[in-house]
Parts: structure tokens; C-alpha cells; sequence
């Protein structure tokens, strides 16, 4: 009956991750300092001890990033050494966005105002006012210079709807409907 009632406390975590992103991720006890924007199902991708994750205001957390507490290559030494344990803080600060499947290690701090590329493993702190990608990650240019770039490469659809950017992006790349 135990086994019954963890596995139906597992779908509904599921359920719940999946319907309410953000909420969920402060139910698991992240510690969220303002609005997190949450893109895929978070459930299971904020590590064992969730409750040492800070989240800053503003933060975009694409689909498949993984945050993780601990180094589980511990493990392998504990017959040795059964106290040896490493789990360390992570703190995200405000106005960030991590790409997809991103990897943020134990002990790491992401400044603000900062860009994570897609498929990142960020094994260092990142100051503010950059932008990181790589594996693993490190500083490729400072933001300014990631806004001046987009800025002359947008086009100019960011603020419409989803059907209006459809039809807008259909036009601009010649793609009739069909």
C-alpha cells in the first residue's frame, strides 16, 4: 500500500510540474525572489536539495535545464571515507535566461543581467552583465554587446501575438499555409 501511495505522489508532482511550473518549483522549497518563468516540465530538474536553489526576479528557465546540488562521485570513496559528502548552494540573479538543457553545477553563481547558451555546463561562477555558453561554459561578451547584436537582427515582431507572429514570420521567410 506504501509503494501505491508514493508512485500516485509521483504522478501527481508530475501533474502539478507540468500545470503550474512556478508554483511548483516553490513548492519543492526553491527559494524564488521574484517572477521565474518556467518553459517544459520542471519535475525532477532541481536536484535532491532543491531548498539550497536561489532564483533572482525575472529569470527565463528553458526546457531540460538541470540544476545540481551535489557531486555524486562522492559515492564512490564513501566505503573509505563514509562523512565525505559535497553539496553546495546554487543563486541565479535577476534578469537572467538559461537555454535548453543547460547543466548549472553544485556551487555556482550566475550574475544578473546574464545570458546562458543552450546546452551550457556552467562549472563557474558567471559574472553579471555577460553572456556564457560553452562546455564548459565561459564568458563570450558582455550583454551590451548581445543587445547591440540582436537589436540589428530583430525583427520587429517580439511584442505580437502568437497567431499574429505566425503570420508575420510566415510572410517575412516566403511560407504559405498548407
Amino acid at each position: 500500500m506504501k509503494n501505491i501511495i508514493r508512485i500516485l505522489i509521483k504522478i501527481a508532482e508530475r501533474i502539478y510540474a507540468r500545470i503550474d511550473p512556478e508554483k511548483y518549483i516553490r513548492h519543492i522549497g526553491v527559494n524564488c525572489r521574484g517572477k521565474v518563468s518556467i518553459y517544459g516540465n520542471p519535475y525532477g530538474h532541481f536536484g535532491t536539495e532543491p531548498w539550497i536553489i536561489t532564483i533572482g526576479d525575472n529569470v527565463h528557465i528553458t526546457k531540460e535545464v538541470e540544476f545540481i546540488t551535489h557531486d555524486g562521485g562522492t559515492l564512490i570513496f564513501r566505503s573509505q571515507y563514509p562523512r565525505l559528502e559535497i553539496t553546495k548552494p546554487i543563486h541565479v540573479g535577476d534578469n537572467v535566461y538559461i537555454g535548453v538543457r543547460s547543466i548549472i553545477l553544485p556551487g555556482v553563481t550566475i550574475g544578473s543581467n546574464v545570458i546562458i547558451g543552450a546546452g551550457s555546463v556552467v562549472t563557474k561562477d558567471i559574472p553579471d552583465n555577460s553572456v556564457a555558453a560553452g562546455v564548459p561554459a565561459r564568458v563570450i561578451k558582455c550583454s551590451e554587446e548581445y543587445l547591440n547584436k540582436i537589436k540589428r537582427e530583430s525583427l520587429e515582431i517580439g511584442d505580437f501575438s502568437g497567431k499574429e507572429k505566425d503570420k508575420a514570420l510566415r510572410k517575412i521567410y516566403g511560407h504559405k499555409k498548407g
